[in-house]
């Protein structure tokens, strides 16, 4: 069997599963946000009744991330209804935005939006705050009511979004009808050259096989490559399985992963044990492709869909008028450290917004240094807009008040994971999404450029 299908089929208490097969499996985490969460709440209440309980409070975790930083009252609302029911159920894990858990959220635009204004359980975006807080095991089965939630599946999980009613039903019993994927394989061999990413790797593999190429699939990344990625590498690839429409991506488990997994679980006291599953021998799959890293290039996915796959270096005739990093697949600290690495000294010539993915990375930005200097500071001395509030802003467009929104027909290039119409804001806006080292040297050039001469020097 497969990763996926050993793994699904431990969740389900069988020997043995094959693709196509139907069948009940048991969940481990079931994670929801401000967006799902009131739905998915709705939903339990009325299927399980005004007073039902949640199968497992310690299983059930709460992360309030998308339309945070706004004065849209329905958008804070959301917040309060997640917190009502967190106090509820009695929940450990509901990561608030306020410190009051009988308080109200409301977000004061008069402060602007660069300075924090969050509380200090706040954990930012899901998928990032996930794997920090010590919710992400190998072999386990999570379940997220958000499509990214496939990103968890660096950590050697099943990790897929649902909707809000199959979220409901978790919520209520635990567990959930699920067909098991066929598997793609994604053999990695080499090691990424300087310049080159692994959101380079992941929009080079999704333009091999198109956006919808691996339509309820699992897309699974093994073979001697994996070694050469990090933690956050192998995020940033599982992240953007579903940008293929795959129904989960996978990796192996490894020293690196178990070093990660048991250093979060000890820091935030959650549970440590794990059992993560193995390749075995003779693996079926439907589908298999060999990519030698060292030999990609800076890639861009043009608008409209992220299976537009062009090289960077192709590109150079295409102005922009905005730069933007930051959400769960180009927020992450080693993502704002190799921008910094392209930018530092030099002046952006195009709007450029910056938001880290969690207050966790926010802290690391402002006080890792560089010959004396932040790598926050390095960014906001070279013209980018940096704001302290972590959370997945205008990755996914939100209300006209949200920071770096494209309220009107722009070209954007992004280290976010999606370009579809009106992704980012205004549906006449294009997104073209990029490396963070990409998103760098085309900020400081006002066009797409590659990085590589940048990085060199």
């Amino acid at each position: 069997m497969t990763l996926t299908e050993k793994l699904l089929a431990r969740a389900a208490g069988k020997a043995r599963v094959v693709a196509g097969e139907n069948i009940w499996v048991k969940t481990d985490v079931l994670m929801t946000h401000d967006v799902c969460g009131p739905g998915t709440i709705g939903v339990f209440k009325r299927e399980f009744g005004k007073d039902a309980r949640v199968w497992d409070r310690q299983r059930v975790v709460i992360i309030p991330d998308h339309y945070i930083f706004t004065a849209d009252s329905k958008s804070n609302r959301n917040v309060d209804i997640l917190r009502d029911f967190a106090r509820e159920q009695s929940l450990p894990y509901f990561y608030d935005v306020i410190d009051d858990p009988s308080g109200h959220w409301k977000f004061d635009a008069s402060k602007g939006l660069l300075r924090r204004q969050y509380g200090s359980q706040y954990a930012g975006v899901c998928h990032a705050a996930l794997p920090q807080k010590g919710h992400t095991r190998p072999g386990e089965v999570l379940f997220g009511t958000d499509s990214h939630t496939c990103m968890a599946g660096a950590f050697n999980e099943f990790a897929t979004g649902i909707g809000n009613t199959d979220a409901g039903f978790v919520m209520g019993t635990g567990k959930l009808l699920i067909k098991v994927p066929e598997t793609m394989r994604f053999r990695l061999e080499g090691r990424l050259q300087p310049g080159v990413m692994a959101k380079d790797l992941i929009l080079h593999i999704i333009g091999e096989i198109g956006f919808d190429g691996a339509t309820y699939r699992a897309m699974q990344f093994d073979g001697p490559g994996v070694a050469s990625l990090s933690m956050d590498d192998r995020m940033t690839v599982a992240n953007m399985a579903i940008e293929a429409g795959g129904k989960n991506g996978i990796f192996p488990f490894d020293a690196r992963t178990a070093e990660y997994v048991e250093s979060r679980t000890r820091l935030n006291g959650t549970r440590s044990h794990y059992e993560p599953v193995e390749p075995d021998p003779g693996q079926s799959f439907c589908y298999e492709l060999v990519v030698e890293l060292d030999k990609l290039e800076p890639t861009v996915a043009c608008h409209p869909d992220p299976g537009q796959r062009k090289r960077a270096k192709d590109m150079r005739d295409v102005r922009l008028d905005r730069a933007y990093i930051g959400s769960c697949t180009g927020g992450k600290t080693s993502d704002f450290v190799e921008f910094a690495r392209v930018i530092r000294g030099r002046r952006v010539a195009i709007d450029t917004f910056g938001v880290p993915a969690t207050p966790e990375i926010v802290h690391e930005l402002q006080t890792t240094r560089w010959d004396g200097q932040t790598v926050w500071d390095i960014m906001v001395h070279a013209g980018v807009q940096m704001t302290e509030n972590a959370g997945c802003a205008a990755c996914l467009g939100g209300p006209v008040d949200t920071f770096g929104r494209m309220n009107t027909p722009m070209k954007c290039i992004s280290a976010t994971n999606r370009n579809f119409p009106g992704r980012m804001g205004h549906k006449d806006s294009q997104v073209f999404l990029a490396s963070p080292a990409t998103v760098a040297a085309s900020a400081l050039a006002g066009h797409v450029e590659d990085p590589r001469a940048l990085v060199g020097a």
